[in-house]
């Protein structure tokens, strides 16, 4: 029995988060700067004789069926395994599908949109398709925000699809991914000095993003302008990264948060900026929420050796601190061929 693998990583962004989403996309364009980390959305299919298709969400402790013959004239898309299997697979096949994250639903870290470039990319390796990070990327955004009419924005697909240091650049639909060619000591410099911390309090970032997306429509005048200023902190960290010029980028972390808290009231609370003022007390040069805002990871930049007392001050308040490393390369889809299917295939191949 074959089984087809893939994880697609999650990712922190740093600045731009929200100019990605239409209609301010669509009106002004957006500018995103962000970067993926080593937790994943993984997706496993195992083949089998039945008629049917198995999906195990272990992060929902849910598990769905669906009868492989009559899925492609089902016309309810109600999950995401479902909906790229009507996309991508050629003819019916039973199997069992079996999700699960590295982060929890609500973490701001973008993963939701991880899993279904990672589930894209399983089926991908099923059907033995040739598509490219745009390609995986596009058709994710299309599923989410037009079948399934999921609110958000494009950055999320794109930084799975993929992986480490981008700037990305939104026009209405259309996306362009600039690969940051970071030194390796700028990468060194920020995994030592940041911070990710959970703040215990999942979100629903759908409300936020409506938020966001009726005062654009209304054309409110203070929270355009800080999405405004966040895309020119976008261009101007992407700068700072490449020059090396880290202590800067932290403290243009900190004016990126101050914007983004215009964009919408949800987007904060007094919770986060309780643990926000309590690491800034103890060291943190910047710091901001990690996605739509409300809750999930936030992120800081410490001063040079003042990281320990901020990691201390935020456990003091509940936060859970995490370790992290930034991921380079974007999603892997694989397939383990069980040993005995393996030998049958040498010796035919001998044969």
């Amino acid at each position: 029995m074959e089984i087809f693998r893939a994880r697609a990583p999650l990712r922190i962004s740093f600045a731009g988060g929200g100019t990605d989403v239409n209609p301010f996309a669509s009106m002004y364009g957006g500018f995103v700067l962000n970067a993926t980390i080593n937790k994943y959305a993984y997706t496993s299919i195992a083949l089998n004789n039945s008629e049917s298709i198995t999906v195990n969400s272990y992060d929902f402790d849910t598990t769905t069926e669906f009868c492989s013959s009559t899925l492609k004239t089902d016309n309810v898309n109600d999950c995401f395994v479902k909906s790229v299997y009507k996309h991508l697979v050629s003819k019916p096949l039973g199997m069992e599908v079996i999700t699960h994250n590295d982060a929890p639903p609500g973490s701001g870290l973008g993963s939701s949109s991880a899993m279904m470039v990672s589930i894209i990319s399983a089926f991908k390796e099923l059907e033995n398709l040739v598509m490219s990070p745009y390609d995986v990327a596009r058709l994710a955004h299309d599923i989410e925000r037009q079948e399934l009419q999921q609110l958000g924005g494009m950055q999320d697909q794109y930084a799975a699809a993929f992986g480490g240091f981008n700037f990305m650049e939104f026009d209405g639909d259309s996306v362009l991914v600039n690969r940051l060619k970071m030194d390796p000591w700028v990468v060194r410099e920020l995994e030592y000095n940041m911070i990710l911390v959970y703040t215990q309090k999942s979100r629903l970032s759908s409300n936020i993003i409506e938020d966001q997306i009726s005062n654009v429509k209304a054309k409110k005048t203070d929270n355009i302008e800080a999405m405004h200023q966040i895309k020119q902190h976008a261009n101007d960290m992407k700068r700072l990264l490449l020059k090396g010029r880290t202590n800067e980028f932290g403290e243009l972390l900190h004016e990126a948060w101050q914007q983004k808290k215009r964009m919408a009231d949800s987007i904060t609370n007094e919770h986060l900026d309780e643990l926000y003022e309590a690491a800034r007390n103890a060291g943190a040069i910047g710091g901001k929420v990690s996605g739509a805002g409300g809750g999930g990871f936030m992120m800081f930049y410490c001063e040079n050796n003042r990281k320990r007392q901020v990691v201390e001050s935020l456990e003091r308040m509940g936060a859970r601190v995490e370790s992290f490393k930034f991921e380079l390369d974007g999603v892997e889809s694989w397939r383990n061929i069980r040993k005995e299917q393996l030998i049958r295939e040498r010796l035919n191949v001998a044969v």
